[in-house]
């Protein structure tokens, strides 16, 4: 791995190594992440809620296929759910599911206010782009100013980061004008000109990129934040209180899920294209898998990290209370799943 490093001239990054390792196929031992394992007898059970719309979520199909639940002892019940993220950390919040993937960006107001659920995983990044026509003179965030941008919501994860990239050049966000669009028109007012530029999430965002040759003016996993996670695993607060051995283990195979995703693209593709909506080919699947950094996979102190970050850029856009402790925060919020 060293002579590839060097010869490719590339700065050593986090991001770099772990895919350098998961395309070896060499994830981390989970010994170095804790001890602690499920005791043997009947499968613990756990329900996972899932989007089929989402690429982020492949991992958790591969989970199922690929086993990486039944080795620690789990037996995972799938709850299909299309709502948003903030409806699917409600669901978790409330019971009807112990666990799943969602955005960060979307679930740390919720979590100021209380909603009872823990990040456990930071699971990968790289999936919000800010697209544009290819003639466009929007070049670069700092273009922003005064033009406008389709959004999905006001509230969304991929408004508020690139809110946050404008802010951190000194430029007001309201300066933008964020103009709300389901996410399915996004290429449609792009091409009648009611919007100059478009922010969203994959998979949607990606297919708009290549199929209509739109320009990528920037991304969510680029400058200080390619070893940043935008996707978290969120667990029951009850559950990881109560049956910590069970928050661990469902988190172990997240994790493994995540790497094994990240060194084995086209075969998570093959596994997880049945499930999406629009019958997304498996070659594109895999493309926008290595786009992103499944290997990143990040748990305590690191992801804690992340989250004080994140906590950090959503009070400059007034999210986040001012006065909120953004330490005790992030240390009430994620736990260290592994002991």
């Amino acid at each position: 791995m060293n002579q590839v490093l060097q010869a490719t001239r590339k700065p050593i990054t986090r991001r770099s190594l772990l895919r350098a390792a998961a395309a070896a196929g060499l994830a981390a031992p989970l010994g170095m992440l804790g001890a602690r394992v499920l005791a043997q007898g009947a499968p613990r059970s756990f329900k996972i809620a899932w989007s089929q719309t989402a690429v982020c979520q492949s991992p958790v199909s591969v989970a199922l296929e690929r086993g990486f639940f039944d080795k620690y002892n789990l037996k995972v019940e799938r709850i299909n759910f299309s709502g948003s993220t903030d409806q699917l950390l409600e669901a978790i919040a409330t019971g009807h599911a112990d666990g799943g993937i969602g955005m960060a960006l979307r679930w740390l107001k919720p979590l100021e206010q209380g909603f009872d659920v823990k990040l456990a995983v930071g699971t990968h990044g790289g999936c919000m782009r800010l697209l544009t026509a290819a003639d466009s003179p929007i070049k670069a965030v700092a273009d922003l100013k005064g033009k406008r941008v389709a959004v999905t919501d006001q509230a969304s994860p991929v408004k508020n980061f690139f809110a946050i990239r404008v802010a951190q050049l000194g430029i007001d966000p309201e300066s933008v004008d964020w103009r709300q669009y389901p996410q399915d028109l996004f290429g449609e007012v792009l091409r009648k000109g009611e919007v100059d530029a478009i922010a969203g999430d994959d998979p949607l965002i990606y297919t708009l990129r290549e199929d209509n040759r739109l320009r990528e003016v920037a991304t969510n996993i680029e400058g200080d934040y390619e070893n940043r996670t935008c996707c978290v695993l969120g667990l029951r607060g009850d559950l990881v209180r109560k049956d910590p051995e069970a928050a661990a283990a469902i988190s172990r195979a997240v994790v493994d899920a995540q790497r094994w995703t990240a060194g084995n693209p086209d075969e998570t593709a093959r596994i997880f294209a049945p499930y999406v909506p629009g019958k997304v080919p498996p070659e594109r699947i895999a493309a926008i898998l290595r786009s992103h950094s499944h290997g990143h996979a990040s748990t305590g102190v690191a992801l804690r990290e992340e989250i004080v970050g994140y906590a950090k850029d959503l009070k400059v856009i007034k999210v986040l209370s001012p006065d909120l402790d953004i330490q005790k925060y992030a240390s009430v919020v994620v736990p260290d799943v592994f002991g």
